[in-house]
Formats: C-alpha cells, sequence, structure tokens
C-alpha cells in the first residue's frame, strides 16, 4: 500500500493544490513504513494537473490531506485513492498515527476558488 501526503516543510500543507511535493510512503504487510519517497508537485491547481494520474500510476492508494477543493477531492477519487481530509502535523507522524489509530476524514472542503482574491483561509476539525 502507497500513502501519499501534501507536502511543506516535512509538514502537511494546509492546501493540496499549493504543495512543494507529496511525500510518498510504502507500508509493508505488518502496518511499517517500508520506503519514503518524494514527488514534486506540478505547478498550479491540483484539481487541474494530472498529480491523480501520476499517484494512481505509482500505486497511492490514499491521500492524507490538509484540505482541498471538491474538484481535487473528486479527481483523485475517480482516481481510486481514498482521501481523508483535515490532517495537519509531521507527515511521518501522521502516517504512523494512521497506521496505528486510523483517522476520520474532516469532511470539509475548501473554497479557494470560490474566493477568487479574497484572503483565503481554510478551516480544519
Amino acid at each position: 500500500m502507497k500513502i501519499a501526503v501534501p507536502t511543506r516543510a516535512y509538514v502537511v500543507d494546509d492546501h493540496f493544490g499549493h504543495c512543494e511535493a507529496y511525500t510518498i510512503f510504502t507500508i509493508g504487510e505488518n502496518k511499517n513504513i517500508e520506503k519514503i519517497e518524494s514527488l514534486p508537485s506540478p505547478q498550479g491547481c491540483g484539481c487541474k494537473s494530472n498529480i491523480a494520474s501520476d499517484l494512481q500510476q505509482i500505486g497511492v492508494k490514499i491521500m492524507l490531506a490538509g484540505n482541498m477543493g471538491h474538484g481535487a477531492l473528486n479527481v483523485l477519487t475517480n482516481h481510486g485513492i481514498k482521501v481523508y481530509r483535515g490532517c495537519s502535523g509531521d507527515v511521518t507522524a501522521l502516517v504512523k498515527k494512521f497506521l496505528a489509530e486510523g483517522i476520520n476524514d474532516s469532511g470539509e472542503s475548501c473554497h479557494h476558488h470560490d474566493l477568487e482574491g479574497a484572503d483565503h483561509q481554510c478551516s480544519h476539525n
């Protein structure tokens, strides 16, 4: 299993489409982290880039994200990637917590594209 986390400076980026990179965790049979890789983020909006296809091609099944718009959520879901929103903090600690305890999707989407030009802040639970 592979888990992707939108990352900026080793922490979960608050907005999927603007992250520096995606940290990709390869998880072994005993729920241990076997490998950590970094995939540079494409420029531009996450829902309009080919990142969902790229992640699907390398075997990512889960995305642990801070927040994202409905477009990105739909694109990832349509590529067979289960998304958990509302995540924060150190990416490795987050993945370890997910593997040990599980986490819940916040159910909240970022409305950034609805607020063009506004000083935008995504809210998290």
